[in-house]
């Protein structure tokens, strides 16, 4: 049995399972592992440096499989802004056939990628966010409940509330980010309404993720309540792993007084999290988990995760969820 939905027919993938956009993490190998195991694969735009650096990585990763892949561009408000046309010009250029924005209104982005025949995925944290790319044309939601790595938004609404929600609202196929990361998830998903998954923090921790295996070894002895929310103070909240770094900026957070970003910059650049990654230290840098580290007890190559999730799956939808139905009083 083969779990089809919308999104695997839209995407040509053999397994509704999307791996993250993540920032550092979401290179070639990554992202051909995940597509060679029959999932979508992403690369994260703006992990290379400059456009050009991308256009190599994009050509890296079609040495690398012949399958379905995405790259994700995502657009932020920033003091020096990266060069977002120049990146979305590559994607058109090279080819790429399926894109994952986030951030800012998507409207500009997907017009410009859907002249080009792209299938443009957006990531929401909102179901009014969800109705807006809707509106201006997105082909998939990814909705990230309260309990996903990076930011969550700020209304604090957990999947099993905003994923019905969107099931309610929402015309175009959605799939479910945050806190899932095995096969009782994935059916989750399903039953309320999601087309499929995006799991991020669960990928990271997979034999093919370039991250430092010290930190692979963390999130496998970690849980659930081991990450933080921080940037609340500023109206931009970010759950990341709970160390050193990441419970100085609460407590600076929490001092009287207005909070500054200045306050905090030092603390958070994304300079210290690559380090994190790359150097193995867990209290180097701030670094993205979500609460999903309470799933996580092993490090298998994306394949062998990838099927042991559609398997379960497919064996609680068969055997549990269909077992229950009587049609006795």
């Amino acid at each position: 049995m083969v779990l089809k939905t919308r999104v695997t027919e839209i995407l040509g993938i053999k397994h509704p399972i999307v791996c993250g956009g993540m920032m550092w993490v979401g290179v070639a190998e990554l992202a051909a592992a995940v597509s060679n195991a029959g999932g979508l694969g992403i690369i994260t735009a703006l992990t290379q440096p400059t456009p050009e650096d991308l256009r190599k990585e994009i050509r890296k990763l079609r040495t690398l499989t012949d399958k379905p892949f995405a790259v994700n561009l995502t657009i932020l408000p920033a003091i020096v802004p990266p060069p977002y046309e120049e990146y979305a010009n590559v994607i058109i250029e090279e080819g790429v056939k399926i894109v994952e924005t986030a951030g800012n209104n998507p409207k500009k982005w997907v017009a410009m990628f859907k002249k080009a025949g792209i299938i443009c995925i957006h990531k929401a944290v909102a179901v009014r966010h969800a109705k807006t790319a809707q509106r201006v044309g997105v082909d998939i939601i990814s909705v990230d409940g309260f309990e996903c790595a990076g930011h969550p938004g700020e209304d604090d609404i957990p999947n099993m509330v905003l994923l019905a929600r969107c099931a309610a609202e929402l015309d175009v196929p959605f799939i479910a980010s945050g806190g899932i990361g095995d096969g009782r998830g994935l059916a989750a998903a399903l039953a309320l309404g999601a087309d499929g998954i995006n799991m991020g923090t669960r990928f990271m921790c997979t034999t093919e993720s370039r991250i430092h295996e010290n930190i692979k070894k963390q999130m496998v002895e970690s849980d659930e309540r081991d990450t933080v929310l921080m940037f609340r103070t500023l109206r931009n909240t970010a759950r990341v792993f709970k160390n050193k770094i990441s419970k100085e900026v609460v407590r600076i957070e929490s001092l009287p007084g207005k909070t500054d970003f200045k306050d905090l910059a030092a603390l958070v650049s994304g300079r210290r999290g690559r380090t994190v990654y790359e150097g193995g230290d867990p209290d180097a840098g701030i670094w993205s988990a979500g609460v999903v580290m309470g799933l996580i007890h092993d490090i298998p190559t994306c394949k062998d995760l990838i099927e042991r999730i559609a398997n379960d799956a497919e064996t609680i939808i068969r055997d549990r969820l269909s077992g229950i139905l009587s049609s006795k009083l």
